[in-house]
């Protein structure tokens, strides 16, 4: 009678941990997860996934920290190092090491050793620029202050590629990148939200270049046959941006959520990454053929976790007032 008892209250107990829908916050190029991907989760654990579209990884840390009190999500997906330092920070995610984290193929990758972001994809930042309206290839971050408006950018503020390329220029130019950026200013034309307002206006010919990732060669080979537009990676060297996904304190699906970003490193997902997400996975996934186009970084530069908790805040603002200015 005890065995069955237990069985009975085993079955009770997995009836109400999947009950509920999951809900998990992207930003807007992590939409593609939708069809098809997210559908084998489900069948594999019987349940619903709802996936909330918030744009760039800023906004989707703006709606976590606005719905901390109450959260409305259960899972986070799409928070790089930095936003990652100011979520835990903000003590919005719960830590959470992964039964299978083992398979992550560089343990450099976990960025967060407590374990309260996991990684599931990674990538250099890079300029992306249009090798038809360019006459010249800048090579250095100081080359490009010399083309007039002919860069496009993303807002720090609230987009994860913009944050990452200002850290960019911290990396390289440390205590003086402020006096970087007022010589860069002159050369941009516009900044932008996302990645996503960026790449239409780059893609439409408003400008020449704009701030992407270094696998955009594999992009432009896969879908225009040819390498159309290209990108480069400054002298100074190359800023790694790795993006995680985590639970959101306060949720009420804890088991699922878990089940979850244990979902995120299985080949099932990972082997979509390349020609969606335009990434590397995080596993060891054969890359498809364009991503032979893909620059690897020699040279990288980086920010330790301390100096992102204690200067981010201050970066964004001096940020903001050489922009305004």
């Amino acid at each position: 009678m005890k065995k069955v008892l237990l069985i009975l209250i085993s079955i009770l107990m997995l009836s109400i941990i999947w009950a509920n829908t999951l809900t998990v916050y992207v930003y807007d190029s992590l939409d593609w997860i939708k069809k098809g991907v997210i559908q084998k989760f489900e069948n594999m654990y019987g349940v619903s996934v709802n996936i909330v579209v918030l744009g760039d990884g800023g906004n989707v840390l703006a709606r976590l920290k606005l719905e901390k009190k109450k959260p409305k999500a259960d899972v986070v997906i799409g928070l790089d190092q930095s936003l990652s330092v100011l979520a835990i920070k903000e003590n919005l995610i719960l830590p959470y090491k992964p039964i299978n984290i083992a398979k992550i193929k560089n343990s450099d990758l976990i960025y967060d050793k407590t374990y309260h972001l996991i990684p599931y994809d990674y990538g250099a930042i890079a300029i992306v620029y249009d090798p038809e309206k360019l006459e010249t290839i800048p090579k250095t971050f100081e080359d490009i202050t010399k083309f007039n408006k002919k860069l496009i950018i993303q807002d720090p503020r609230t987009s994860s590629t913009g944050q990452a390329f200002l850290l960019w220029t911290i990396a390289v130019y440390k205590e003086h990148w402020k006096d970087f950026w007022k010589r860069l200013k002159p050369a941009i034309l516009t900044v932008t939200p996302g990645w996503s307002e960026a790449f239409a206006k780059f893609e439409s010919g408003e400008a020449p270049m704009m701030v992407s990732y270094a696998t955009d060669g594999a992009y432009s080979y896969y879908y225009y046959n040819s390498t159309k537009y290209k990108a480069f990676i400054p002298e100074e060297g190359a800023y790694v941006q790795i993006e995680g996904a985590g639970i959101v304190k306060g949720t009420k699906n804890l088991e699922l959520a878990k089940r979850f970003i244990e979902f995120l490193l299985f080949d099932e997902f990972q082997k979509n990454i390349p020609l969606n997400q335009w990434m590397f996975p995080v596993v060891k996934t054969k890359l498809p053929e364009a991503f032979n186009y893909a620059i690897i970084p020699e040279k990288v530069v980086t920010l330790n976790s301390e100096d992102l908790e204690k200067n981010m805040g201050k970066w964004l603002e001096d940020w903001e007032e050489i922009m305004l200015k």
